[in-house]
């Protein structure tokens, strides 16, 4: 029922849920034009699932968020496809755009890819980059405060704050975390965090490592997301 990777039939984790080893509609999933010699550096589109059946995948067309410009797609163009999971482990397969249609809207379809086509990165941890964002954090009802944060990762992050602030290990924040996409448009995450750590900062502030402890699926790909196109401009600087 699986293969040497260890992942389950995608067929089987298709109907019966087990594992959501395919995209789900509305999925962002990110798209690279064969063939990919170094992944890093590649010129990366981002495109959403718009529907899936046992046949296809119809994607939106790619777009490159950089020159904000659609790529001019024809039928037999090759593609590396990646998209990840809620808990953050990162999908890919090769397919060559199938057909195209207009209406009502512009899509390109690939065929559903078999289990075999299907690579998982294996990683034990969720991606996580250095980045500055702004985070607004709740303690209780009455405490809050903004912090600029270390790293972000789709498991957790850490952010700096005064030492004034009353943290303690393993207690839940409320938090709102503000992202800065690299197309130049903003998102935002909402989740609450448990305190894992607490190192001090000279003169006088804390580095707060948290852990996500109650995110939706939907904040939760926000982040990852966010982290990936990290990761890519730190490859390509």
């Amino acid at each position: 029922m699986g293969i040497k990777t260890g992942i389950v039939s995608c067929s089987y984790a298709y109907l019966m849920g087990v594992l959501p080893v395919l995209p789900k509609i509305n999925q962002t999933t990110y798209m690279q034009l064969m063939p990919v010699t170094d992944p890093d550096s590649a010129t990366t589109f981002r495109s959403r699932v718009a529907d899936m059946d046992k046949e296809f995948i119809w994607l939106e067309i790619p777009l490159d968020e950089q020159s904000r410009k659609y790529h001019r797609t024809h039928v037999g163009d090759e593609f590396r496809i990646l998209f990840f999971t809620p808990e953050g482990v990162k999908y890919q397969f090769a397919a060559a755009i199938a057909e195209m249609k207009k209406e009502p809207v512009r899509l390109i379809a690939v065929p559903t890819p078999k289990t075999e086509q299907i690579e998982r990165e294996q990683r034990r941890n969720f991606l996580r980059v250095e980045a500055e964002q702004e985070i607004a954090v709740r303690i209780g009802d009455r405490v809050r405060f903004t912090a600029l944060t270390d790293d972000v990762g789709g498991g957790g992050l850490s952010f700096r704050c005064n030492r004034s602030w009353p943290l303690v290990p393993g207690m839940t924040l409320s938090c709102w975390l503000l992202l800065n996409y690299r197309n130049g448009s903003l998102g935002h995450a909402k989740f609450e965090g448990e305190v894992v750590r607490i190192v001090p900062e000279e003169p006088n502030q804390h580095t707060v490592m948290l852990r996500f402890r109650d995110i939706h699926d939907s904040d939760q790909q926000r982040i990852i997301r966010f982290c990936f196109e990290r990761q890519l401009e730190k490859h390509k600087g």
